[in-house]
C-alpha cells in the first residue's frame, strides 16, 4: 500500500504519523512530542527528525509537514504562534537539514482543507470547497476541482471594522459565553460576505466546534451549502502527507 509521512506542527504539540494514501487513514498510531518551549527553527526541527525516525521509514516516503503559518516557495511570511525567529525563515531548508531528506512544507489549515476535500466532508464535490477551521482563530483553505490555492487567510477578512475572526472565532464565543444562536448570528454575517465574494459549491466547517455543528448550523442564514468536518485531529496529518505525496511545493 502507497504511503507517505505527516508531521503536523503545532503551538502545544508536534505530533507525525505515516498515511495509508488510500484510505486517508493513519497507518501507525501517531507520536506525539509537546512543541519545546523556546519554539526556534532548530528546536521545532530537531522535534520533526526524531519523529521520523521513531517510525524509520524507508527513503523514498514523502514527507509532509504542515505549519501554522503562510509559507510561501518554502519560506516563512510571518508567524503568530511559535517563536517569532521563525519569521522570513527558509522552512524547507531547515527542516531537510535536520530530516536529512526532502520535504513539503504546507499551510496546516490549508493541510486540514485538503485532507477533507481528498478523504473526508468533500471528498467527491465537484468545483469550488472552502474549508473553514473555527478554532482560536478561523483557519482557511480553498481547492478548486482538487487544486489547492495555499496560504489563504479568510478568518482576517474586514468585516463591520472588525478582523473576522476576533468576532467569529470558537474562542471567542467561549469567551464571550455567547449561545449558539448569538454566535450563528455572528458565522451568518461571516459566511455571508465569504459566500458573496466565492460562492463556493460548499463550506466545510472544522476545528473541535464541529462536533457541535447540529447545534449552530440552524441559526447560519446564508444560501450555501455547510457540511461539518470529518477528520477532526488528524486532518493536517492526513493533508501534509497527500500534499506531499502528489508532489505540492
Amino acid at each position: 500500500m502507497p504511503s507517505a509521512f505527516g508531521i503536523d506542527i503545532g503551538g502545544s504539540g508536534i505530533k507525525g504519523a505515516p498515511v495509508d494514501l488510500e484510505t486517508g487513514e493513519l497507518a501507525a498510531e501517531r507520536l506525539r512530542i509537546p512543541t519545546p518551549e523556546k519554539s526556534t527553527p532548530d528546536a521545532v526541527a530537531e522535534v520533526c527528525a526524531q519523529i521520523v525516525r521513531e517510525f524509520g521509514i524507508t527513503e523514498e516516503t514523502p514527507i509532509g509537514i504542515a505549519f501554522p503559518a503562510p509559507i510561501r516557495h518554502g519560506v516563512v511570511a510571518f508567524i503568530a504562534n511559535l517563536h517569532q525567529s521563525w519569521k522570513g525563515v527558509n522552512f524547507t531548508e531547515v527542516m531537510s537539514k535536520h530530516i536529512g531528506r526532502p520535504v513539503t512544507a504546507v499551510n496546516d489549515a490549508d493541510a486540514a482543507g485538503y485532507a477533507e476535500v481528498y478523504y473526508g466532508a468533500a471528498k467527491g464535490v465537484e468545483g469550488t470547497v472552502i474549508v473553514t477551521t473555527l478554532g482560536t482563530g478561523i483557519g482557511s483553505a480553498i481547492v478548486v476541482d482538487g487544486h489547492l490555492l495555499p496560504n489563504t487567510e479568510l478568518g482576517h477578512l474586514e468585516i463591520d471594522g472588525y478582523d473576522a475572526e476576533k468576532r467569529a472565532a470558537a474562542s471567542v464565543r467561549t469567551a464571550e459565553d455567547l449561545s449558539f444562536e448569538k454566535w450563528g448570528k455572528r458565522l451568518t454575517r461571516y459566511y455571508g460576505h465569504v459566500n458573496m465574494l466565492f460562492s463556493p459549491d460548499l463550506f466545510v466547517i472544522g476545528g473541535g466546534v464541529s462536533k457541535n455543528f447540529d447545534k449552530f448550523i440552524g441559526y447560519i442564514d446564508v444560501d450555501a451549502a455547510f457540511v461539518p468536518a470529518q477528520l477532526r485531529n488528524q486532518a493536517g496529518i492526513v493533508g501534509a502527507a497527500r500534499l506531499a505525496a502528489d508532489g505540492h511545493h
